[in-house]
């Protein structure tokens, strides 16, 4: 959410945040971003508009903050290995890009944040490094396992855990979103098999292109 430091006052209510945030995402689908406003969100959310401002600065931060809490819904539980760990985690984005508050919201603001550095750095701060522990707990969870090799002692391992947790997040975000959302085409159980078989093994393990409409 907006820096609490920069609004003093009463304490805030969650109930109107969730409020707030999904009137924010319905009056996307519905309005699009160039016809979306801040009063329009405050109508629907049932508050005043002076709630909104003591939250968000600008339509672009309350945005934002509603696309990141559906993010925060993702979650990645123990399937047995990292194989079906990836699979899982890719077939969950793909069903919560899949929903149209998800799919509007996150193409309003991406396509909005080519104009906006300041946007574009929310984004990253609020959604995509939010999600990054997925990826730094299954890593942690694949090598407990023996799946995949310790990250090597001190600074320099570190910072090669970092890069390998961007890098792995960048595929597999990149991949499901370009599917969905550029391509229009469905991630079923199939894709997400060969699109894991790929990561894990390379460009050796890529097949034949999976049947989208067998779905298995």
């Amino acid at each position: 959410m907006a820096d609490s430091t920069r609004r003093a006052g009463r304490p805030r209510s969650a109930a109107a945040d969730r409020a707030i945030l999904d009137a924010t995402r319905s009056a996307l689908v519905e309005l699009g971003w160039g016809r979306l406003t801040m009063g329009d969100v405050a109508l629907r959310a049932g508050v005043a508009k002076t709630t909104l401002y003591r939250r968000w600065a600008n339509k672009s931060e309350m945005v934002v903050d509603a696309v990141a809490v559906l993010f925060d819904e993702l979650s990645l539980p123990d399937r047995g290995s990292l194989r079906a760990d990836v699979e899982g985690v890719v077939l969950s984005l793909a069903a919560l890009l899949e929903r149209p508050e998800a799919r509007t919201a996150l193409m309003a603001v991406v396509a909005e944040a080519t104009r906006d550095e300041v946007l574009r750095a929310r984004i990253r701060t609020a959604i995509v490094d939010r999600q990054k522990h997925l990826v730094v707990e299954g890593r942690r969870r694949a090598q407990a396992r023996g799946e995949l090799p310790p990250d090597p002692p001190g600074p320099e391992g570190a910072a090669e855990a970092d890069r390998a947790v961007d890098l792995i997040f960048d595929v597999i975000a990149g991949a499901v979103v370009h599917r969905s959302l550029v391509s229009a085409a469905s991630v079923t159980p199939a894709w997400s098999r060969a699109l894991t078989a790929l990561l894990l093994h390379g460009l050796a393990a890529a097949g034949p292109a999976p049947d989208d409409a067998g779905g298995t």
